[in-house]
């Protein structure tokens, strides 16, 4: 039996795998999610230059990088 799958404090490789493609779905999803509220809000407002959706997506695009640094890091 291979010594790296019996040990229970040594991740799985596919648990990496998941970890990372959940990151990616929350990134997409949150910058997805903020610029659709971004463009609703300036069609609402009527304004001729996007700023909510720049705004929101560059927010949105911070706090997810501090969120995978954090989760990178931890390990």
């Amino acid at each position: 039996m291979d010594p790296a799958y019996t040990d229970p404090k040594k991740p799985k490789p596919y648990n990496n795998y998941l970890k990372y493609s959940g990151l990616g779905l929350q990134l997409f999803g949150g910058i997805g999610l903020s610029a659709w509220a971004g463009y609703t809000l300036d069609q609402h407002l009527q304004l001729s230059f996007p700023v909510f959706l720049l705004s929101f997506v560059l927010l949105a695009f911070a706090g997810m990088m501090l969120q995978v640094y954090r989760s990178v890091n931890k390990d």
